[in-house]
């Protein structure tokens, strides 16, 4: 029996999930929900799509909302609210208020007798699980993270949030000395505006004040205060020309010892579409919190709590024979 998906909100990372769910022989998908008229939207997959109005009446016909919105002011509204009705699954990304996130998630869910995963992708998500492995594995060590060079859509979309921002896409690069210091397993002690530094090329609204964008952008907490952060405004031309795509990746590093003997753990990603690879994480994702809330549980989770073959489509014995 197919899992019923449905995808609220239609962006970048929406049309990640619709490809990702029809790519999957045990989802479907529902429809696309939107707070747009919903017929000016039209989906890629001919998927039909409704309003947000809707899903209140359709508590029956999903198994799992998959929650496509910013983290920035979206989520942390949206997910808890919905959390009440679907299971439901998010991608909020924003570190340092997790924990604050998922309380406000744990509850509702709990509430309501649902599953709520948040913070799904690749970082939070598989970076987030390789850091616990490893950590695991060889207690005592240290962890790295190099994200980049790529596209970030969270500090994408917080810099569209400002007011006088047309567009805008935000890059995250690693600092070239600090990662192969990491990789020689030199262990270095860094700061975080040492590990990276962030890229913003910006349109602006015309007539906006782009000094006061700047200095925005710049001050803004938890996204680009704590790095050296170089702001670029673009025409729209420029814009579609030279930054149309959306690649991303990095890696986490882990260093650590087992007595005398030294080991490093390297995970990393390579992704010439982020929301697309997201997109695929949170449709896996997504099975899992069907057949965890099938068996009985609820409240708040993240890919800590999902045993990897709830991820898989394969059974038990497929993985066991094909993957150990």
């Amino acid at each position: 029996m197919s899992i019923r998906i449905g995808i609220l909100g239609y962006g970048n990372l929406g049309k990640g999930v619709e490809k990702a769910v029809n790519a999957n022989p045990d989802e479907e998908l529902v429809g696309v929900f939107t707070r747009r008229d919903p017929s000016s939207v039209k989906t890629v997959s001919g998927a039909k799509v409704y309003s947000t109005d809707d899903l209140k009446n359709m508590t029956g016909d999903i198994d799992v909302l998959v929650i496509c919105g910013g983290s920035a002011t979206d989520l942390p509204k949206m997910t808890p609210e919905y959390a009440k009705l679907f299971n439901v699954v998010d991608s909020f990304d924003t570190h340092a208020n997790i924990p604050a996130h998922f309380a406000a998630v744990d509850a509702a869910a709990k509430a309501a007798g649902k599953i709520g995963v948040i913070s799904c992708g690749w970082d939070p998500g598989m970076f987030s699980l390789n850091r616990l492995y490893a950590h695991s594995v060889l207690p005592g060590g240290k962890d790295y993270t190099f994200w980049g060079r790529g596209v970030s859509q969270g500090h994408s979309d917080a810099i569209r949030r400002i007011e006088g921002v047309k567009d805008a896409r935000q890059y995250t690069v690693p600092v070239e000395a600090s990662l192969q210091a990491v990789r020689e397993g030199k262990d270095p002690e860094l700061t975080t505006r040492e590990k990276h530094t962030r890229e913003c090329y910006v349109v602006a609204e015309d007539g906006a004040d782009k000094a006061r964008i700047e200095k925005e952008i710049k001050e803004m907490p938890n996204y680009f205060a704590d790095y050296d952060t170089t702001v670029n405004f673009i025409s729209e031309e420029e814009m579609k020309r030279d930054h149309g795509k959306l690649p991303h990746g990095g890696s986490v590093i882990y260093s650590g010892s087992t007595g005398d003997n030294k080991h490093v753990i390297e995970y990393s990603l390579k992704l010439d579409s982020n929301p697309e690879f997201t997109g695929s994480v949170l449709a896996a994702v997504a099975r899992a919190a069907a057949r965890m809330n099938a068996e009985g549980m609820s409240g708040g989770k993240t890919m800590f709590d999902i045993a990897p073959a709830y991820l898989s489509s394969e059974s038990a014995e497929e993985l066991r024979a094909h993957m150990l």
